[in-house]
């Protein structure tokens, strides 16, 4: 079995190989670039570094969001295509649970990745590992930071708190949960794409024309389009 793991739902850019129990190869970056333009030469690079063909292939697992409108959707229908084309499972796992079974693995408490949102808000989940399999307590969901905070004060065990965006957040974190908030090194805010693919690696694959990317919420543009158009109510 040989996976390749695709996240470009953030800022950061990943690729990986995973084939049985090894992990081939990896691809991170953490630029404000565009994405589109940089995915399929590092997925090419990574497959030929590698030695690996696209006939080699036996499954895709993506990051199907929530994170940036555009950066999902690009690795989404890239990761589509490779299935379609190759007539091989593809599989979708939350951005945010990357993150979190990339640094949880061994913390005796609870997992809280976010991502930035705008306004005070964020995406967000909470995790918990259990006889070393990471399970989910709180869904993925956006919500304002300070409400999210105050929910997490009556957990009895401490919170890890993950992602590059944790800094334009944390003193807000620090006021309202004190020492109960713990904050994961730097090292660690970058999804790991070898993360992705073993959280995949077991996921029997979904329809491919059905396959949707988890927005959470509608582009700005988008949403602002249908109100116009009168589909959704201005509340």
């Amino acid at each position: 079995m040989t996976i390749l793991a695709i996240d470009t739902s953030n800022y950061a850019l990943g690729v990986a190989l995973l084939e049985d129990n090894q992990i081939l190869g990896e691809y991170i970056t953490n630029l404000k670039k565009n994405h589109s333009v940089r995915i399929m030469p590092a997925i090419q690079t990574l497959m030929k570094d590698c030695e690996r063909v696209p006939a080699d292939l036996t499954k895709i697992v993506v990051a199907k969001g929530p994170g940036s409108y555009t950066g999902v959707r690009i690795g989404v229908t890239i990761a589509k295509t490779l299935a379609w084309t190759l007539q091989i499972p593809l599989v979708g796992i939350s951005s945010l649970e990357i993150l979190a079974s990339g640094t949880g693995r061994y913390f005796e408490g609870y997992v809280s990745p976010l991502f930035d949102a705008r306004r005070g808000q964020v995406y967000t989940a909470l995790y918990q590992f259990q006889n070393g399999n990471l399970t989910t307590v709180e869904q993925d969901q956006l919500v304002m930071l300070a409400d999210w905070a105050g929910k997490l004060t009556e957990l009895s065990k401490p919170i890890l708190f993950v992602g590059n965006d944790l800094p334009i957040h944390r003193a807000k974190i620090e006021e309202l949960l004190g020492t109960k908030a713990i904050f994961a090194s730097i090292t660690e805010h970058n999804p790991r794409p070898s993360e992705l693919a073993l959280l995949g690696r077991d996921i029997q694959g979904e329809d491919i024309h059905s396959f949707v990317p988890n927005y959470i919420r509608l582009a700005e543009a988008e949403a602002k389009w249908l109100e116009a158009k009168g589909k959704i109510s201005n509340g």
